[in-house]
């Protein structure tokens, strides 16, 4: 029996550790899964980690060079990075720094949680060097190319896969049960406190015109809990000030994405990756248009899609439907079209009937069978990023800097590094203090003690 490979997961906020985890099982089947978090501002706490569905056992907190000595002392055979850009560079500089010439090591993997709509050339610049860049759709994966062809890069680590986390049943009509409405909202768009008190006051407004429905706010953090994107004006806070409060019909709900979709009958939201996993099940989708359609709330990345509405039209009773051209192209195909072939209009050629099919297509299919391909090399050569000391002196030490890395990748004298003899349980021991830590502060010690009974069956 073939012996299980050993994947780590490095992320450094809930979502991507949602994103790497189930990567890594789209990847490579039949493995062992270790799980850590970069230490940083967006560390997930425990209830943040649970609601993402992963259901591994929670990953250990770690430096960058803490990470780097796990990967030269473990010998994992695949390593995802689910960072963002500048922390991948970091770890590829820092797997060069141990891998100088060819040899046995880990296969590195990155990519993109979801929508790509900013820093398309910063971004992937700074995760050159993996040997694979995930493309969540056809799309992503042919702009991809462009950059790195761009600035003459080698292009050949980009492959084209999907969302891993697309899924769940096919949308059903709500029948006897209330019309649910979910405003899934954004840590960070928009960023105003008034224009974000400006959707809430409009998903609450719906409520009050459509008392037979269900609005749901769907949030992503509790006050003090950070994610990918820093939440400076929470929807909690304001809610609270919500003129004659929230009506019966309308509530705020934490939880799964995919639980939530489950009883959805329209997605709303400005610009997040929850429109493509509804759009994924055929669950009306609106990307709201009320602030404008502008770069900087990403809702841009929709245009064509067929979802793009305001809350009037929604009021209005309109229930947007994606264009199958346009989820083609973003590697969606909703459940109800792939059971039904092309659409009306769309030629056997364009729905793609052998690639592009997800009746006859894994989406995961080629990124398996390079990375079974590295897995399979006798020695893989030295990681080579764009960004070195020659192509960007003035930007790339900066960057190594902030992880605590010297120029040539190497830990600075003093950054934490472990002794080959550490023991998991003390880096156990480390992350269930700091989360008691940030409990505390958060929620009083009441809270908190569950994982004190935790720190003590250690």
């Amino acid at each position: 029996m073939p012996e299980r490979k050993r994947v780590a997961v490095l992320a450094d906020s809930d979502t991507r550790w949602k994103w790497g985890a189930t990567t890594a099982r789209r990847l490579v089947p039949d493995h062992h899964l270790t799980g850590y978090l970069l230490r940083g501002r967006a560390t997930p706490t425990a209830r943040q980690l649970g609601e993402v569905g992963v259901g591994a056992a929670r990953p250990a907190e770690v430096t960058c060079a803490e990470f780097l000595a796990e990967i030269e002392r473990e010998r994992y055979d695949v390593v995802v990075l689910a960072l963002v850009g500048g922390a991948v560079q970091a770890v590829l500089h820092g797997a060069r720094a141990l891998w100088p010439a060819p040899a046995r090591r880990p296969v590195l993997v990155t990519g993109y949680v979801g929508v790509v709509y900013e820093k398309l050339a910063d971004g992937l610049l700074l995760r050159h060097g993996a040997d694979l860049v995930l493309a969540n759709s056809r799309h992503d994966a042919e702009r991809f190319r462009a950059v790195y062809e761009g600035v003459g890069a080698d292009a050949g680590a980009v492959t084209e896969t999907a969302l891993p986390f697309l899924g769940g049943a096919p949308y059903e009509p709500a029948g006897s049960r209330a019309h649910t409405v979910v405003f899934a909202v954004q840590p960070s768009v928009p960023d105003s406190r008034a224009d974000r008190a400006y959707l809430l006051e409009r998903a609450v407004g719906h409520a009050r015109k459509h008392p037979g429905r269900e609005v749901l706010i769907k949030l992503r953090s509790k006050p003090g809990e950070h994610t990918t994107h820093l939440e400076e004006q929470p929807y909690q806070r304001l809610a609270e000030r919500v003129r004659g409060g929230l009506p019966p019909n309308c509530r705020l709900v934490y939880g799964n994405m995919g639980e939530v979709l489950d009883g959805t009958d329209l997605l709303v939201t400005v610009s997040s990756t929850a429109a493509l996993e509804a759009l994924h099940r055929s669950i009306p989708t609106a990307v709201l248009t009320d602030l404008g359609i502008r770069e900087a709330l990403g809702n841009h990345h929709f245009l064509g899609s067929g979802c793009l509405a305001s809350w009037d039209q929604l009021d209005a009773g309109l229930l947007p439907e994606g264009d199958p051209v346009w989820l083609a192209a973003q590697g969606v195909r909703p459940a109800a079209a792939a059971s039904a072939g092309p659409a009306a209009g769309e030629d056997a050629a364009s729905h793609g009937s052998d690639a592009h099919d997800p009746r006859t297509h894994d989406p995961y299919a080629l990124a398996r069978a390079k990375v079974a391909g590295l897995l399979a090399a006798a020695r893989l050569p030295a990681p080579a990023p764009y960004y070195t000391l020659t192509t960007a002196p003035g930007y790339l030490p900066g960057i190594l800097a902030r992880h605590r890395l010297a120029p040539d990748g190497t830990p600075r004298p003093g950054a934490a590094r472990p002794e080959a003899g550490e023991s998991r349980l003390r880096r156990r021991l480390r992350t269930h203090l700091r989360e008691a830590a940030r409990g505390v502060y958060r929620h009083g010690v009441q809270r908190v003690a569950p994982v004190i009974r935790r720190l003590g069956e250690l």
